[in-house]
């Protein structure tokens, strides 16, 4: 059954795409999942199982207590609203009968449960919670029209409250002062909320605005700011994976190239790799401390026992006709190990190394919770503990971004060490253009401040 016109050129077997059509696909690959992801988060109807509240009411008729951001269930959400409406009503009945008691303190409560929405529209700083003047006169702006919320807004329902308790407000004080406060109890707000996913998907937006608070937010004492976690991740990697390569590359270079090596080291690393490296763990606390040595240890076993079998494989591709043509030659056992051996493996040795390091950095959470927690996974543990999963995805997506780019960046290296062993892809390149573009443009402004001038 022939293709249809549309796809007959993009499956094609055996056969590369065009520049612009691998471009296409490769940027598909990224754009696809983050389109779903916001057609999931901003899309009505689609899921949006929780309600993320923007305005919460205490009442004693829930067991639980909310603040703003709390996320509850869409069923649980009209049961919270009913119960403070119900609380609503039997205080308009205590005042037609007289019976109301309140207090100051308890009105006091009660105003600043506005701030939220006050920080929302920009009117209160956030830390200003409990500036009662402000806020006693945000309330009476709001009840006479003078601002107009509009992130989050207030429904009508709840203007209603508003003007109902700024008449009692008003008549007392048109300022605050607490001597002042009236002892008639005021009305609660009602709780509003948003449609949101749940609490463990946050949508972009979140993530987005999460992220840069976090990577914006300094040093606190003993707690590490985020590029200093991030730092200390990208130490344990790299130290674990150099040692990786000290060990497991001349170990897989002499198992490819001597059957002796092979038999003797391969079967016990064959059954070493199964074990997982994170069983080690106790151990390597105890002989290396509970600080950095140990989670390095923990990237290198879970890492050189794969390289050793994944290089010595490599080294058993090479071709055979190489070796012979040397050895008629008169190469000698050293010289076609230095000679042949090591050059003819080089491109698909960097190769091996380049995907090498990308298994080592799925090591990396793992092992930075050994001993001591640190690094990127010490933040990722401490916020998920505390469920704010929107401060977790960024540095999850970093992790992904940093293996990316270096993969890419290396992949882009490799057309220039070993130029006849294939070209570069479109995303290598462009990356490697991004990354190198400063060091280029400084080049050409020294060439052009070094050149010449034309003599007139």
């Amino acid at each position: 059954m022939p293709l249809p016109d549309c796809l007959s050129g993009w499956l094609v077997v055996r056969r590369e795409l065009s520049k612009p059509r691998r471009a296409i696909l490769s940027a598909t690959s990224f754009l696809l999942p983050l389109a779903l992801w916001c057609v999931v988060s901003y899309v009505p109807f689609i899921w949006h199982p929780d309600i993320k509240l923007t305005l919460t009411s205490t009442t004693e008729r829930m067991d639980a207590v909310f603040t703003p951001g709390n996320r509850v269930s869409r069923e649980f959400f009209p049961k919270y609203i009913g119960a403070v409406r119900e609380d609503n009503q039997a205080i308009l009945e205590a005042r037609k009968t007289g019976a109301a008691n309140g207090g100051k303190r308890p009105n006091r409560l009660l105003l600043r449960q506005i701030a939220p929405v006050a920080i929302g529209n920009g009117w209160l700083q956030r830390g200003s919670e409990q500036d009662d003047a402000t806020i006693y006169q945000i309330w009476g702006d709001l009840a006479t029209g003078k601002k107009i919320a509009k992130s989050p807004a207030l429904d009508e329902e709840n203007l209603g409250i508003i003007k109902d308790n700024w008449s009692v407000l008003s008549a007392a004080s048109p300022v605050f002062e607490y001597a002042k406060l009236p002892q008639k109890p005021l009305l609660k707000l009602l709780p509003q909320g948003v449609p949101s996913n749940p609490v463990y998907f946050p949508a972009p937006h979140e993530v987005l605005q999460a992220g840069y608070h976090d990577f914006h937010e300094p040093a606190v004492g003993d707690s590490p700011s985020l590029a200093q976690r991030y730092a200390h991740s990208l130490r344990i990697i790299l130290l674990g994976f150099f040692w990786s390569c000290v060990i497991g590359v001349p170990l897989g270079v002499l198992c490819g190239v001597y059957d002796f090596f092979s038999k003797l080291l391969e079967p016990f690393v064959d059954f070493f790799r199964y074990m997982p490296a994170p069983t080690f763990s106790t151990l390597l606390v105890a002989v290396l401390s509970a600080h950095d040595a140990p989670k390095v240890a923990l990237v290198f076993i879970g890492t050189v026992f794969q390289m050793v079998l994944v290089v010595s494989k490599t080294t058993r591709l090479l071709d055979p006709a190489l070796l012979e043509a040397a050895q008629t030659l008169g190469a000698k056992p050293r010289q076609l190990i230095t000679n042949v051996v090591l050059p003819g493996i080089l491109p698909n040795l960097y190769n091996d190394l380049r995907i090498l390091l990308g298994w080592a950095w799925t090591w990396l959470v793992i092992a930075e919770l050994v001993g001591v927690k640190s690094g990127l996974t010490g933040f990722l543990d401490t916020q998920g503990t505390f469920r704010n999963f929107d401060r977790v995805f960024p540095i999850i997506i970093l992790i992904g971004i940093t293996g990316f780019v270096t993969d890419q960046i290396l992949a882009w290296c490799h057309g220039i060490f070993f130029p006849w062993a294939g070209k570069n892809g479109p995303v290598s390149r462009a990356v490697a253009s991004a990354v190198t573009w400063p060091v280029r443009t400084i080049i050409a402004g020294a060439r052009r401040i070094t050149a010449p001038s034309d003599l007139p």
